[in-house]
Parts: C-alpha cells; structure tokens; sequence
C-alpha cells in the first residue's frame, strides 16, 4: 500500500481511521483452503480404460472420447488463455491417438495424467501439512484469576496483566512470566528443543508451549497477534504463499521448454508422418517435476529447520541463507550472551557508588536493553530504591536522557557524552582505558552536564562461539566482522578470542551500520546481518538476509528473515547447513528431471518406446524425483546429527 500524505494532521487522522478496525483475518493470507481431490474419479478412470480392450469400437472410440474430452479442453483453453503449456502438450498427444485410433492408448495416457497429477497433489498436500503441523491451534477458552477466584473468559478478551492459569496437558495460550507454582514445559514446538524446561516464579514462558507436568499462574506481557505463537503462525501462513527467486525462475524455465516438447512432437509429425511416434513425444513433459521439486524441497527443509530451533519466513529466507558469503554480527546478545552484569561503579565529583547506581538504573528502568535489565538487577541486588524519572527520552544506540530530582541526567556511551552532548570524560580516561582492556561495557553517567561517574559491565562470550564460527565458515561463508556500538579495546578484547573474524568496526550508530552493509552489498558481497536489538532493525532489513536472535526485540524479530528459537549459535550454523542442502536437492533434481526426460524423448522420437510407455516413464520419473526432493529435505542437519552421536 502507498499512501501520499500532505503532512496536514486532518489527513493524518483520516489514513489511520481507515486502519482502526482491520480483522485478523486480514492479515492471514487469502483464507484458501486446499484439500486433497478424491480417488474415486482416479479409480473410474482406470476402470473405464481397461473396459475398451472388452468393448466394441464404436463403445470404444466414444469411452476414449468421453475420457479425453476434459483434457483436450483444458489444453484449448490453456491455449487462449495463457500460450502454450504442459495442457497443451497432453492435449495434442491424444487428439493424434484418437485420429490414429488408438482409444486404448488415449484412455491409459488419461489414466496415467491423472494418477501422476494426483500423486503430485499428494506430495506437495503433504509438504503443506508438515509446515501446517508447526501452526498451534487457536486456543478459544482461558481460565484467569480474579480476586482469588478462577474465572474461564474468551481468548480475545484477554488484557496484558492478567493472571493466566494453566495445568498439565494445557497449551500456554498467551506470552508472560510465572508467578505462582512450578511446572515441567514442553517447548519443542517453539524452540525445537525436545528436552522439558522447569519453569518457576520469575520465568518467562512462550505461548504455544505444552505443560507437561504441573500448574502456574502466569502475568500475560503479550496478547492477541503480538504473541510468539501468534507471530509464528503468521510467519508460516506468509511462507506458504510467497515464491522464491529460484522457484520463479525454475517455473520460467519450465515453462520455456514446453513450446520445444511441442516443436518436436510436430516435427516429427511433418517429417515422418507417424502420429503415433508425434504423440508418443508429446506425452513427455519436462515442467512437472521442475516446478513442484522446489516448494516440495522448500517446505519440507524449512520443516526440518523449525524443528532445529530455526524459523525461517518463506522460501526466500532459505534461498538467501545458502546465498550468503558475508556474515556480520552485532556484538552484544549475537557473540555474547547479551547477559550484562555490573562489574564496577567508580563515582566521580563526591558522589557515593549507590547514588551513581540509582540514578542510572532509574533513568533506564523503563527500557528492554541489555545495559537496562544490567542496571536494575544491581540495584535490585543491593536492595536501592529507584526514583522517580520525568521526561525519559531514549536515543537508539546512544543513550537515556530524564530528569531525576530536577536533575538533568544522562546515561550512556563516551561517544553519547562528548559527541552529542558536549561533555567532558577526560576525567575518566585512566580508569576507563584499564576497564576496556578487561574487555569491559563502560556506561557513563552525568548530572546537569557534568560527568558524574562510570559504571564497568561485562557480558561473556559465547561457549560455542568459536566453534559455530569456524565451521561457517566450513561452509564457505568468506567474510565474518563485527558492527557493534562499543568501544575499540571493548571490542577487540572479545574478538582476541575468535580467531575466524575477519574484520571490526565499533563505535558505529545504526546509520553507520547500513552504510557498511550498503558498501559491501554494491561490491557484489551477499551478506547475511545477525542482530538482536532495536538499533539493529534497519541492518536487518537491509541486509539480504537478516537473523535475530531468540531475545531479540520486537523490532528486530519483524524486520528478520530468520529467527533462532533457541540461545544457542549451533542453530544458525544448523540453518545454513540445512539451506545450502535444500540448493544441493533442488539441483540434482532439476538435472535428474531434465537428463530422464530428456532421455525419454529421444527413445519416443525414434519410435522405441510407445505413447503408452513414454507416458508410464515421465510420470513415474516426476514422482520418483518428488518423493527424493522429500527424503533430502527431511534429513536433519550435518551438526544435529553431531549431536546426537555424542548423546549417551
């Protein structure tokens, strides 16, 4: 939708009343419903074939007729409508067996159309249904508590706040964080992982999870569309009803080789004469197979991802990830765990260490950040009650500005202070170079324009960090950096310890960000951005391929291509594994479908094989070749397997 806007607020109220009351529904794809076709038509069809060979000929000319008469239809218009296609072709094979009078044949090669068709609908119903399986039923019916009593209310009147009750065997219907009992949680069909998780007072939960064992009382955060399941379920619907790049470009192709199939069955009409040998090479068909091998392959691999702790939004997320030759991480919650902790608070100008503390965590309590939960965690620890803050202004990437007793305090990165907002951190050079070389987060504090202290964080690496890394690169990623906002030493303390990084920049804003993205992008660089936060989105989006993390924000998990259900890096490397795999069976297959057909044609063309047997050979080649794209796509990833032989 494009919208041009005056800027006058009576438009703007205008555009955003048309937007007011829009139904879910909306935004749940076109609501088609596809069902698989019944085998009762498939079995009349064989029968009535098999009843000309007992028939006499007029009985028998008028079965083939009635039986051919869909079919050569279908290619008549098909003709009008849309050129030459595949119906084309099956259409003229049995126009040139009905002339030569060959009804048996003209009512086996309907028989044979309509089984390979049916087994098509077949294997691509089922590859739906393994995407449809990840979708979570619509929970209608929620039990909340209300002043000490159970109350059952609708799914749609749910308010964030509310506290959900659920017990063993029930569906988490809503996002929100345990507050009263204890429960065993299966989360595998959000995080793919199979092992149970203990949930207890303070856990955050996902809706879509199963409660094994037990019972919790939970405050619902999110509700209605904003909820895990909900997002996923519609990141699955999106991804049944895009095409890939490949894909199109694969039914172009398809489609190109039709008119040839038809050249040469004509042409071996005009040279030879033999309708019998025309319709034989009519009936081989090279689009079949090439066009559904990809959403069968797609659809299956993308199942095995989300099984993995993978989602992946559409074929062309997967198409992407096998892409990619560049790989850049934000630093923090990417590399790192993204688990901040409060190592160091060194006041300056008279002010005591737990003054600095709560300033700080009081101008940031209200934000979903790293630094933030870091803050409010050490004054929960030491027992400091927060102030109250007026005028919070939060600056993506930069930093926290309120007003704290009149005071106007600031929160944020040297580069924030100085560049921004004009003061002086010289005073804080000695000791904030030694806390840096620690590989230490410095977040700096001021009070009416004047530097007041800093406070030292550290966030850990990754323990699969390096290893995840080196075998990326296994599978020819070239290229590995590092865009993040910290400082130089920050930076270069955690990278020491990566070996496989190729190149970093820090102090970077998200503007910066794009830009180096844009700059590889326009070298002819693919490049895939891995990114959590806020500051991220804009990397993600434009990058070819954007991955968030499984804490990522808002912001960020919308703006990506690919989501990591699980904090783990094994399951990006499990990703890319799987897509580069899904490249492999898409290729083979279309190489198989074109050498078979293509082999099947030249025995048709000179008259080895008859249209009976041409048709027998491309259709079961077609399913032969579906049901590989299948079992390759099933196959679980080179490191899953990893895994499970080292499991006891």
């Amino acid at each position: 939708v494009i919208i041009q806007y005056d800027g006058l607020n009576k438009t703007r109220n205008e555009v955003l009343s048309r937007f007011s009351d829009l139904p879910d529904a909306l935004f749940k794809g076109r609501g088609d419903r596809r069902t698989l076709n019944s085998i009762l038509p498939l079995a009349f069809r064989g029968v009535a074939a098999l009843s000309i060979l007992f028939l006499p000929p007029l009985a028998s000319a008028a079965t083939a007729i009635l039986l051919s008469a869909p079919v050569m239809l279908d290619g008549i218009v098909t003709l009008w409508t849309r050129g030459i296609k595949v119906e084309v072709l099956d259409a003229s094979a049995l126009t040139f067996c009905i002339i030569c009078q060959n009804y048996f044949t003209a009512a086996i090669i309907v028989f044979m159309l309509s089984t390979g068709r049916y087994m098509e609908e077949l294997s691509e119903n089922r590859t739906t249904g393994l995407l449809k399986n990840l979708l979570k039923p619509q929970v209608e019916k929620i039990w909340i508590e209300i002043d000490g009593q159970e109350v059952e209310i609708n799914y749609t009147d749910a308010r964030i706040g509310d506290r959900v009750i659920c017990g063993a065997g029930e569906i988490i219907p809503l996002d929100g964080v345990v507050v009263s009992g204890e429960a065993s949680v299966n989360q595998s069909s959000i995080t793919g992982e199979s092992v149970p998780v203990h949930v207890a007072p303070g856990a955050n939960i996902l809706s879509g999870a199963v409660i094994e064992d037990g019972r919790i009382i939970f405050e619902a955060s999110r509700i209605g569309s904003e909820t895990s399941m909900a997002r996923i379920d519609k990141f699955l619907e999106n991804s049944l009803r895009y095409h890939s790049e490949s894909q199109k470009k694969t039914d172009e192709l398809a489609d190109k080789l039709v008119p040839l199939t038809l050249g040469l069955g004509l042409g071996i009409l005009v040279t030879t004469r033999d309708l019998t040998k025309a319709a034989a090479v009519l009936t081989v068909d090279y689009s079949c197979a090439i066009k559904l091998t990809n959403p069968v392959a797609v659809r299956v691999s993308m199942y095995t991802a989300a099984r993995e702790g993978v989602l992946l939004k559409g074929s062309q997320a997967m198409d992407g990830l096998a892409r990619i030759d560049t790989l850049i991480f934000d630093k923090t919650g990417t590399l790192t765990r993204g688990d901040l902790r409060v190592t160091d608070i060194i006041p300056l100008n008279n002010m005591g260490k737990s003054d600095l503390l709560a300033i700080a965590a009081s101008a940031e309590e209200h934000y979903s950040h790293p630094v933030a939960r870091a803050l409010l965690q050490a004054a929960k620890d030491t027992a400091l009650t927060l102030l109250p803050a007026s005028q919070v202004d939060f600056i993506v990437a930069h930093g926290v500005s309120a007003y704290i007793d009149d005071c106007h305090v600031l929160v944020g990165s040297r580069h924030f202070m100085e560049d921004d907002e004009g003061i002086n951190c010289s005073a804080a050079d000695k000791v904030s170079t030694g806390l840096q070389e620690q590989g230490k987060n410095l977040l700096y504090i001021a009070c009416d324009e004047k530097l007041t202290g800093i406070i030292g964080l550290r966030d850990e690496l990754r323990p699969e960090a390096a290893k995840v890394l080196a075998a990326l690169k296994e599978t020819g990623i070239k290229k590995i950096m590092i865009l993040s906002g910290d400082s130089k030493l920050t930076v270069q303390a955690i990278t020491a310890q990566l070996p496989d990084i190729d190149e970093i920049h820090w102090e970077l804003n998200p503007e910066e960000k794009v830009e180096i993205v844009t700059q590889l992008q326009q070298k002819g660089d693919k490049i895939a951005f891995a990114g959590d936060g806020v500051n991220d989105a804009p990397a993600l989006v434009t990058a070819d391929v954007g991955i968030c993390m499984p804490g990522g924000a808002d912001l960020a998990r919308e703006s990506a291509q690919v989501i990591l259900m699980r904090d783990d890096l094994h399951c990006l490397l499990a990703a890319r594994q799987i897509a580069l795999r899904n490249q492999q069976t898409i290729k083979r297959s279309f190489f198989s479908t074109v050498g078979l057909n293509s082999f099947f044609l030249l025995l048709a063309t000179f008259g080895i094989v008859q249209p009976i047997a041409a048709a027998a050979l491309h259709n079961t080649s077609t399913v032969g070749i579906l049901a590989y794209a299948g079992w390759a796509g099933s196959k679980k990833s080179k490191i899953a397997r990893e895994k499970e032989r080292q499991s006891p």
